[in-house]
């Protein structure tokens, strides 16, 4: 791509670079130390999540160098700038982790603000932990110009004491240790030794949930997804992302193109074959709504409820992203699952062929138990699900990977927040057989709907994991196991039913019928929900009251704005 032949006329950097108009933007760029040449080639936004708060993070900045140099060599212009990150798993467990969910849509502006005043051509995104990946690709499909998503990869499994481990194990030793069943030093020896590289946390969780997304909806080079980040071949990945968004841009291949609603119905079933995180049935319908999609928490669950569960994984398996990367990563799941006829191949992807024929030459393993055919299956149905009934009138959800028992019914234990329920799980005051209830921890009621594995993890460590159920109207982590169900709507501080039960009230869930009700008449629920009333809570200022203005319902994805359906002009077109 010659800088003095390309034609400008259409990318939106013409606006700073092109014309005598322009003398005052360019002499910016020139103080920079770059070329004519380079002035006048595309701009292209290489935009990582890379921060020092975690090991999910540490290594986006050097691969973003990689990406780079894709591009200059590809006779693009790269312009490297930086978003936050709130890393769940330092947030996890307190008030910080009110700001992981709103960081999803803050990192979707933030880049977007920087394209959209700098006027970049195309985005390479880099991001490394849970919500950074939705955020990132949400951004792609709102501003619509070419772009590639590279995941900063996963990290290496520990070993405590000659088995491997992961960061949930910690999390599960919490609530060994307050039984007694794990002591002060064990707990600190596994502690220094689950997470020994960068990367993200290494099973089936939230960001590796996400990043087989990436390579499922198209956005992400194959095989990019699975190789851990301490692999020298992630520099590789991230040479080729940076050349082939240059060829995105020469034949105008935009993020709309590659993310229709037959690539999310790909993302959604590669999910649930992977028994992925419940998170994705949040992220899945805000990356929909960015392009005007109509895609929401029930059309994902549906998808879900008829797709084989066929990749071993933890939290609910034995492996982790290492070795399914290692044995034929997220190509080997989905050439299976095309062939079993679950998957659209036609969909375009950044490679610029389609799905089916980027699998073309992927052939069965047969030397591994880690992935399944998708006629021998682990289950015929996902390892997600989703739930409905009068406690959910708008849905819910659950991961049943692993789970022997999926339904259950006991007595409510009400909780208006998590911590009032981990302080009960602690100190063991709860009894079996009952459905803890965590609420006001929704969207809007929290604000920021938080995870929360701490309580789910420490209920696990106590051996009590399939001897009560969970159900709150915030999240779980990707790494939480057990009959926990999340995302309950409406959410309490809408006046959701989840709001109006009480102590001792039987809830009946039904996790293969799909069923989640409160044993109340629809008259006794109307007549509590007239005697309630709304709640305050802390967020009255700041990041927080701004989200808990905008946001919406879990249902739709938990989204700030009114999306694609609403555009006049895509940024693309400015």
């Amino acid at each position: 791509m010659d800088a003095k032949t390309f034609d400008k006329s259409r990318l939106p950097s013409r606006h700073v670079t092109e014309g005598p108009d322009r003398a005052p933007h360019r002499s910016f760029l020139y103080a920079m130390g770059l070329t004519e040449e380079q002035i006048h080639q595309p701009l292209v936004g290489v935009a990582s999540c890379w921060n020092e708060a975690a090991p999910c993070n540490i290594s986006l900045m050097r691969q973003a160098q990689a990406v780079k140099k894709g591009v200059a060599a590809s006779a693009g212009t790269p312009r490297e700038f930086c978003t936050i990150t709130v890393t769940d798993g330092i947030a996890m467990g307190h008030q910080g982790m009110k700001a992981s969910l709103v960081s999803r849509d803050t990192i979707a502006d933030s880049v977007e603000l920087t394209m959209r005043g700098h006027c970049y051509d195309a985005l390479v995104g880099l991001a490394g932990c849970d919500k950074s990946l939705p955020g990132m690709m949400m951004s792609m499909v709102r501003l619509n110009v070419p772009s590639i998503f590279i995941y900063g990869g996963s990290i290496l499994p520990g070993t405590f004491r000659g088995r491997p481990v992961t960061v949930q194990d910690v999390f599960e030793a919490v609530g060994q240790h307050s039984v007694g069943n794990m002591d002060d030093e064990a707990l600190h020896e596994l502690e220094m030794a689950a997470c020994p590289s960068a990367g993200a946390c290494g099973a089936q969780f939230t960001a590796n949930t996400m990043a087989c997304v990436s390579e499922a909806i198209g956005l992400a080079m194959p095989y990019s997804s699975g190789a851990p980040a301490p692999y020298d071949l992630r520099d590789a990945f991230c040479m080729a992302a940076g050349r082939q968004v240059m060829n995105l841009v020469r034949n105008n291949i935009r993020a709309r193109d590659i993310v229709t609603r037959e690539a999310l119905v790909n993302a959604a079933v590669v999910v649930s074959a992977t028994g992925g995180s419940t998170n994705a049935g949040l992220h899945l319908p805000a990356i929909a709504h960015e392009c005007g999609i109509d895609f929401d928490l029930l059309d994902v669950c549906e998808i879900f409820r008829r797709t084989p569960y066929i990749a071993d994984l933890k939290p609910g398996g034995k492996y982790v992203a290492k070795d399914l990367y290692e044995v034929g990563g997220i190509p080997l799941v989905m050439r299976t699952l095309l062939d079993g006829g679950y998957m659209d191949g036609k969909c375009m992807t950044v490679t610029g062929r389609t799905m089916e024929e980027n699998l073309a030459s992927v052939k069965w393993n047969d030397e591994q138990d880690v992935v399944r055919r998708h006629d021998n299956p682990i289950t015929e149905t996902g390892g997600v699900v989703g739930l409905q009934g009068n406690l959910a009138p708008d849905g819910a959800i659950v991961k049943v990977a692993g789970m022997a028992k999926q339904v259950f019914s006991g007595p409510a234990r009400c909780f208006d927040s998590e911590e009032e329920c981990f302080a009960a799980v602690k100190d063991r005051k709860y009894k079996e057989g009952e459905v803890l209830v965590i609420r006001y921890e929704g969207p809007k009621g929290g604000p920021g709907m938080r995870e929360m594995l701490s309580t789910t993890a420490a209920l696990y460590g106590q051996g009590m994991g399939d001897k009560v159920a969970l159900i709150t109207d915030g999240r779980f982590s990707g790494a939480t196991r057990g009959f926990c169900i999340g995302h309950v709507g409406p959410e309490a501080a809408v006046g959701g039913p989840i709001g109006l039960i009480r102590d001792g009230d039987i809830i009946e869930i039904d996790a293969t019928t799909g069923k989640l009700d409160v044993r109340l008449s629809d008259e006794e629920l109307n007549k509590r929900r007239e005697a309630w009333t709304a709640r305050t809570n802390d967020g009255t200022s700041g990041v927080l009251w701004k989200y808990a203005q905008q946001v919406g319902p879990a249902r739709a994805g938990a989204v700030t704005h009114p999306g694609g359906a609403a555009e006049v002009k895509c940024y693309a077109d400015v």
